[in-house]
């Protein structure tokens, strides 16, 4: 089969588009014929060589790739033969093998995919999906919310913007460039706004007219991220869940202290501990999706375009989730 393998850590072009041998499942497991496969921030820094957090390392030479959508297409012993042949989708957790023709996964990690719905949609929602549904479980937003979407262009950003209008809040989401600002209209903000503007915030209070923002969800971190949480009034809810600048807000506790604005963190043990485990909130976001409630954007490269795919998402310049074709 063909695979992008990485044989030393470091830039994009090290992730190569090789033959390997077809790997076969052993016992609890399936193997699946690939039709999707999703690229992640974490793919970035796994490839780069710069671990941070619970990701381990992974093994060189290595194949990347967290989540998965495609058909079974072989099982190992102990697994129901008459899985053969269903279409799942699967997240890899922080084993990998995704950017593959074919990859191994327990069979336990299987969810069928509801009929209809597309593998790289599916490949969006089983993971940016469950994480957007676990931050708005701990944001619970309200009509009476005026929510900041940081990233609003973003994988998780355009779930969120949608979400958010679902319940009636007021959403305004910020974002990079005039293409995504657009992006972020299209997804049904009330307000969209181009961070990279030195006066992007004023313009928010302006707009706005007076009224505050209540909710910020963040995600960029830096001098961005800082901005938003100004915007926040006493009393208001920063959720954080990563930093896409790189770097996140300094001193993050003590302005926040400061401005009495309460923060959370979604992600990690909240996540995982939570009644039904993150397994459920895949579920619930397939089936988002495939009600159209929720629609993910979805930028698309092929399997052997995955430097580039890595070269275009870490410049900024995707839409969505991107996800790769073989």
């Amino acid at each position: 089969m063909r695979a992008i393998r990485l044989n030393e850590f470091g830039p994009a072009e090290n992730l190569r588009y090789e033959e390997v041998a077809t790997p076969e499942p052993g016992p609890g497991e399936v193997r699946i014929a690939v039709a999707a496969a999703g690229v992640h921030l974490v793919d970035v820094m796994l490839r780069s060589g710069e671990v941070q957090g619970p990701f381990p390392q992974p093994e060189l030479p290595a194949t990347l790739g967290r989540e998965v959508a495609g058909t079974v297409d072989a099982v190992g012993a102990g697994v129901d033969p008459t899985l053969v042949g269903l279409r799942v989708v699967a997240h890899l957790g922080n084993g990998n093998g995704g950017y593959a023709e074919f990859t191994i996964i327990d069979d336990q990690a299987l969810l069928v995919l509801p009929d209809g719905l597309p593998a790289e949609v599916a490949v969006a929602m089983v993971g940016t999906g469950r994480t957007a549904l676990g931050i708005l479980e701990v944001a619970a937003i309200t009509a009476d919310d005026v929510v900041l979407i940081t990233a609003a262009a973003g994988g998780l950003g355009t779930l969120l913007v949608q979400a958010a209008r679902r319940v009636g809040a007021v959403v305004v989401g910020a974002a990079g460039g005039t293409a995504k600002v657009e992006a972020v209209r299209g997804s049904g903000a009330d307000l969209a706004v181009d961070y990279t503007a030195a006066d992007w915030a004023e313009r928010v209070r302006e707009e706005l007219a007076g009224r505050p923002v209540t909710v910020v969800l963040e995600s960029v971190g830096g001098d961005i991220g800082r901005d938003a949480l100004d915007l926040l009034p006493r009393g208001g809810r920063l959720v954080t869940f990563g930093w896409s600048s790189g770097a996140p807000i300094a001193d993050l506790a003590e302005l926040a202290a400061a401005a009495d604005v309460a923060v959370e963190n979604p992600l990690g043990p909240r996540m995982t501990n939570r009644p039904g485990g993150i397994k459920s909130l895949a579920e619930a976001a397939l089936a988002a999706a495939a009600a159209g409630e929720l629609r993910p954007a979805v930028t698309t490269f092929a399997l052997s375009d995955a430097a580039e795919a890595h070269t275009a998402l870490t410049a900024r310049k995707t839409v969505g989730k991107v996800v790769l074709v073989p």
